[in-house]
Formats: C-alpha cells, sequence, structure tokens
C-alpha cells in the first residue's frame, strides 16, 4: 500500500481519540469486550449504517437502536407447509409428524423435561397425545394401502 492509500484508509476509519477511548472502556468491561475497532461501540451513527445495510437489528453498546426488528412471519410460512404436507401425504405425514414429535418429547422428558410448552403442559400428556395420533395415522395408512390394493 502507498503512503496515500494509508491516508484514505485512516481518515476513513474513526479518530485515534475514539479508539483509544474505546479501549480505556474496554478495559474497564464497559463495552461488554467487543473490539475497540468495532463500529457499533465507537460510533453509534455507524451502527446504524450497519443495520440499514444489513437489514440486522444491532445494539450499541447493550442498547437496542431505534431502529425496530420487522415482524418476520417465519411461523406461518411453517404452518403452511405442514398443511400442504398434509394434504398431500394424508396419514403418511401425519405418522411422520407424530413419530417425530413423540421421539423428541420422549428424549427430551428422558433427559428431565416434565413440563412442556405445550397446550398440554404435562410431557406425559404430550406423550400420549402424540401417540395415539401415530396410532391414529397408522390406521389411516393401513385403510389408504388396503384400498389400493381392493
Amino acid at each position: 500500500m502507498s503512503a496515500e492509500e494509508d491516508a484514505r484508509r485512516l481518515a476513513a476509519g474513526p479518530s485515534p481519540s475514539r479508539i483509544v477511548r474505546s479501549r480505556d472502556q474496554r478495559s474497564g468491561n464497559a463495552n461488554d469486550g467487543r473490539l475497540a475497532m468495532d463500529p457499533a461501540v465507537i460510533d453509534p451513527a455507524a451502527a446504524a449504517d450497519a443495520v440499514a445495510d444489513t437489514g440486522a437489528a444491532a445494539t450499541v453498546n447493550g442498547a437496542p437502536t431505534t431502529q425496530e426488528r420487522t415482524f418476520d412471519p417465519l411461523r406461518l410460512c411453517i404452518f403452511a407447509t405442514v398443511a400442504l404436507l398434509g394434504w398431500v401425504l394424508g396419514p403418511f405425514a401425519l405418522l411422520f409428524f407424530a413419530g417425530l414429535g413423540f421421539a423428541g418429547y420422549w428424549r427430551a422428558r428422558r433427559a428431565g423435561l416434565t413440563r412442556s410448552k405445550c397446550v398440554l403442559r404435562d410431557t406425559r400428556l404430550v406423550l400420549a397425545y402424540l401417540g395415539l395420533l401415530a396410532v391414529a395415522a397408522g390406521w389411516g395408512c393401513w385403510q389408504l394401502i388396503a384400498g389400493w390394493f381392493a
């Protein structure tokens, strides 16, 4: 690099006094241990620019910036996808998801989980519900396959 490129790079970055100030804050744990060259620590305006460029939520010294996060309806997309699979695959999808849920709750129960965020709350009830769904799906698969060969 030439001296002119170095000068441009330094001119584009934070002033030396801000770098020294942020290093002093870092030694006092004022910036949560982030690096002194982190623009969110040095300049709140730089953090807002970074948020505008990436669309991510940013914090300045641990506090959220004024830009609010937009609602992401990812769960609605997941629900629609599960409904589509249920409609296309019928009892086979129900058997798969009930089995997957049963295996997950079984593993969690063995690891010590006794209360769930599910509406049923008690993991024993959730396991019984998922087991009942799996049995009903198995019967539905049997009826569907038997109808193909009748």
